[in-house]
C-alpha cells in the first residue's frame, strides 16, 4: 500500500512507517508562537523546569494579533515574548511585519517540512507541500522543549477539483464552497489533499486562501503538491537550490475521495454564526451591511486588494458604511502602495490597518456595533468573533466584500467586473 502526502511528510520526519492510525514521534522544522497565545507556551514551558532549547533556529515568533498593542496587559505579552527570543536567540517577526501565516509561507515553511504553530490557521502553509498544523500551547511548549512532538498520523481525504472557476469567482467562493458540502466536522482529524485539473491554474495567493480555511472543515491539515509555482513563489521569497516536493503514491489510501466540478460555481456567501452556513450569494443578495473588512491571513495578499480595488476604483463607498483593510504583511502593503492599488482603496473612503489580525480576532481595529451586519474576507463569523456577540458576520471574498462596500449590502460583484 502507498502513501499519502501527509503519511510520507510524517514518515520522513519521525523515522518510522507511519500509516494512518500509528503515533509517531517527529522532528518538527518550524515551531511558531504569536502574541496572542504564545505568552501561554513561555509558561508552560516555566512549569517544566530549568530547560534548555535545543534548536532555537527552528522556532519563530509573531507579533500581529494584538498590534499595535491595544491595551497594558497585550504589551506586556509582546514583551515577555521579545524577552524570550533574545535570551535563546530565536528569530522575531515584529509588530506590524505581518500576520504569522503569511510571514510562515514568505519566510518560513518549505516543501516536506512539519510545521507547528499556536493558531489554527497554521494549516495555510499546506499550500507549499507541507505538514502544517495548529497545536495547543502546551504542545508548542514540548516541541520548543524537545524539537520534537508526538502525532496521531491522520486518515487522509482527496478532493479533486475538476474544471476551471467562471468569471468573478475566486478560491474564497471554492473554499467556503467545499466547507459548506463537507461540515464544519466533516474532516475532522484528517489531512485533506486538494488535487485536481483547477490547482495548476490557481495562483499561489489563491491556494493559501483554500489551504488556510481546511481547519473550518475540521481537518488537521490541509496540503497541495508542489509545482512549478510553488517553486516560483519560493525563489522570490529567497530559496536557492533545488526545491523537492512530495507526492502521494498512485496506490495511496484514502478514507474518502470526492471530487467536485466547479466550472459553474456562484459566488458564496457564509452566513452568521457558522462557517459551513454557505448559500450561493444571491440568496443573501440585498442584506444591509454596515462594516467591511478586507484583508487578514486568508485574503489579505496583493491580488486580493487588487481585486478589491478594481471594483472601488473611481467610486466612494456607500454612506455610513466603515470600509477596513489589513494587508496580510509589510511587503504586501509595500507593493500595493507601488502599484497604486492603496492609493485608489484610500481614494474609495477605506481606512487602511497596520499589517496583523485586527478585528479578525475582536480585540481592536472594528468592533461593530449591537445589530450591525459585517461582510469580511476573515475565515471566522463566530458569534462574538469580531468582539460582539451581538453583531453578525458575513464571510465573502474581496470582491464581494467591495461590492458590500458600495451599495451597503450584499451584492453581487460580477457586475462590476470586466
Amino acid at each position: 500500500m502507498g502513501y499519502t502526502i501527509a503519511e510520507k511528510i510524517l514518515a520522513e520526519k519521525s523515522g518510522v512507517e507511519a500509516k494512518a492510525g500509528q503515533l509517531v514521534v517527529a522532528d518538527i522544522d518550524v515551531i511558531m508562537a504569536h502574541d496572542s497565545l504564545g505568552p501561554m507556551a513561555l509558561e508552560a514551558l516555566a512549569e517544566m523546569g530549568d530547560i534548555v532549547i535545543p534548536h532555537a533556529e527552528r522556532i519563530c515568533f509573531m507579533n500581529d494579533h494584538l498590534v499595535p498593542a491595544p491595551a497594558r496587559n497585550y504589551a506586556q505579552m509582546q514583551k515577555q515574548m521579545r524577552d524570550f527570543a533574545r535570551k535563546w536567540g530565536i528569530r522575531q517577526h515584529g509588530v506590524g511585519e505581518g500576520i504569522c501565516h503569511q510571514l510562515l509561507v514568505e519566510k518560513e515553511v518549505r516543501p516536506g517540512q512539519i510545521a507547528i504553530g499556536t493558531d489554527s490557521h497554521t494549516c495555510m502553509a499546506g499550500a507549499l507541500n507541507a505538514f502544517a498544523t495548529g497545536v495547543g500551547s502546551t504542545d508548542v511548549a514540548a516541541a520548543m522543549a524537545t524539537g520534537q512532538l508526538w502525532f496521531k498520523v491522520p486518515e487522509t481525504i482527496k478532493i479533486l477539483l475538476q474544471g476551471a472557476l467562471p468569471p468573478g469567482v475566486f478560491a474564497k467562493d471554492l473554499i467556503l464552497f467545499l466547507i459548506g458540502k463537507l461540515t464544519e466536522d466533516g474532516a475532522n482529524y484528517q489531512a485533506v489533499e486538494l488535487t485536481g485539473e483547477i490547482i495548476p491554474s490557481l495562483s499561489m495567493g489563491s491556494r493559501f486562501t483554500i489551504c488556510n480555511m481546511g481547519i473550518e472543515m475540521g481537518a488537521k491539515a490541509a496540503i497541495m503538491e508542489a509545482d512549478e509555482a510553488t517553486r516560483q513563489w519560493l525563489r522570490r521569497n529567497g530559496v536557492k537550490g533545488e526545491i523537492k516536493g512530495v507526492k502521494a503514491d498512485a496506490d495511496a489510501v484514502y478514507s474518502r475521495v470526492l471530487e467536485f466540478q466547479v466550472g459553474r460555481l456562484e459566488p458564496q456567501i457564509a452566513k452568521p454564526h457558522k462557517v459551513d452556513n454557505v448559500v450561493p450569494l444571491q440568496e443573501a443578495a440585498g442584506t444591509p451591511i454596515h462594516e467591511v473588512v478586507i484583508g487578514t491571513c486568508t485574503n489579505g495578499r496583493l491580488e486580493d486588494l487588487e481585486t478589491a480595488a478594481a471594483i472601488l476604483k473611481g467610486r466612494r463607498i456607500a454612506p455610513d458604511m466603515r470600509l477596513i483593510v489589513i494587508p496580510a504583511s509589510r511587503s504586501v502593503l509595500l507593493e500595493a502602495m507601488d502599484q497604486g492599488v492603496m492609493r485608489t482603496l484610500v481614494e474609495a473612503g477605506a481606512m487602511v490597518l497596520a499589517p496583523g489580525c485586527g478585528p479578525c480576532v475582536g480585540v481592536h481595529g472594528g468592533i461593530p456595533a449591537d445589530g450591525e451586519n459585517v461582510l469580511s474576507t476573515a475565515n471566522r463569523n463566530f458569534k462574538g468573533r469580531m468582539g460582539n456577540p451581538n453583531a453578525n458576520i458575513f464571510l465573502g471574498s474581496p470582491a464581494a466584500a467591495a461590492a458590500a462596500a458600495l451599495e451597503g449590502k450584499i451584492a453581487d460583484p460580477r457586475k462590476y467586473l470586466g
